[in-house]
């Protein structure tokens, strides 16, 4: 196996690497105790060749093959690449690309809603994976031959699956269908950690400005702490503690002190005053610095009949298709079709998801469409094709 500990070994990896057509790639982290990612393993495979990669190792520098990530020529294929993402995305300083997500290529080969690696690799591989590594400390050294083994096997694996799957997607018509998902993941504000956008993370329970002002100050403010002191924001402060603040707005510390939201003691801590004037600062500019939320259109009462029906016309036309539900539309867009027919503003009635779902999710919303059981299976009729029938 190689273990690529050295820069040298790894610049000679690369160099061979940088030919090749796809480069499947794989991470190992650690998250608990910090506000970023640790990285602690990269596993990584070419057509040809594989390695592990140590970046704790001493001295080793990733330049080389964080080039290989930005190569545009060269396809990375993940699995469930999000978080894999964004590791590299503050590494590099931009979202690899272009990419192949097998999840994504699972879910439109009709593999279920978020598939996992391991449910993938005995799918199609009839491969059964040991679980046994998965709950490793990956920042500990060394390493014993068997975590190293469930490392490498995390990208020789999907190495296997990822030719099939492409080929696959193309003899059905579903290639367009990954990339268009894809693009998803190529924003870079799914990576970026901007404090001042860091309020759009929470759920706000009032839209009055100057509770939003508040809100947004606040949520900026636990980024930045959490940021500079890399832990978890909820070490920082807890969701509820913000909601808290937002809403009773304290002008002192002991008013801050004295809320059900805020730990005890939080109001003598270092600079703790700058969270009184961040929320003082907020209130003041409450007009220009609150956030504009696009409020949404009153639903109608009574939707229920409505979405569990079209829940399970989702799950009867998807598999039809053998696709993955959500990969066509989710809860959200379920509601919002419900509640607006043709004027929801849904990816479920546009474009390939149309012709699967969202043109008879409005025939059945109009009576078109009925559903009936058949042998003991629900299945979807065409009450005008049933009505000329007889």
């Amino acid at each position: 196996m190689n273990i690529i500990k050295t820069t040298a070994s790894l610049e000679a990896f690369c160099e061979k690497a940088a030919s090749s057509p796809f480069l499947v790639v794989d991470t190992e982290f650690m998250r608990e105790k910090t506000f970023f990612s640790q990285l602690c393993l990269i596993q990584v495979a070419t057509p040809n060749d594989e390695a592990i990669i140590d970046p704790l190792a001493e001295h080793i520098d990733l330049t080389a093959f964080l080039s290989l990530l930005t190569d545009k020529n060269i396809i990375k294929v993940m699995h469930a690449a999000r978080q894999d993402m964004e590791i590299f995305y503050k590494l590099c300083g931009e979202v690899p690309a272009p990419l192949f997500d097998t999840q994504l290529a699972a879910m439109a080969l009709g593999f279920g809603d978020s598939v996992g690696y391991m449910s993938l690799v005995k799918g199609r591989l009839d491969i059964q994976l040991d679980k046994g590594a998965r709950f490793t400390d990956w920042s500990r050294r060394p390493l014993s031959e068997k975590q190293l083994s469930y490392a490498i096997a995390d990208v020789t694996h999907l190495r296997d699956l990822y030719p099939d799957m492409v080929t696959e997607l193309s003899d059905k018509g579903r290639t367009e269908w990954v990339e268009e998902e894809t693009q998803i993941l190529m924003d870079e504000n799914l990576y970026s950690f901007d404090p001042e956008r860091a309020w759009m993370r929470m759920k706000p329970r009032q839209f009055r400005r100057d509770y939003l002002s508040v809100l947004k100050a606040m949520s900026a403010w636990r980024e930045r702490e959490a940021i500079l002191r890399d832990i978890p924001r909820n070490r920082v402060l807890k969701d509820d503690g913000i909601y808290d603040i937002a809403q009773r707005k304290p002008k002192t510390l002991q008013d801050l002190g004295n809320l059900r939201g805020v730990p005890n003691g939080f109001e003598r801590r270092k600079n703790s005053d700058r969270v009184i004037k961040a929320i003082q600062d907020a209130i003041k500019n409450a007009e220009t610095y609150a956030p504009v939320i696009k409020m949404k259109k009153q639903k109608p009462p009574n939707l229920g009949p409505s979405i569990d029906m079209l829940k399970t016309l989702l799950r009867l036309k998807t598999e039809y298709a053998d696709i993955a539900p959500r990969l066509v539309a989710n809860v959200a867009d379920i509601e919002d079709i419900a509640a607006f027919g043709m004027a929801a503003d849904v990816r479920a009635l546009k474009g390939w998801r149309w012709k699967i779902f969202g043109e008879d999710a409005l025939k059945m919303l109009e009576g078109k469409i009925s559903l009936c059981l058949k042998d003991g299976e629900v299945i979807a009729v065409d009450m005008e094709t049933a009505n000329k029938n007889g």
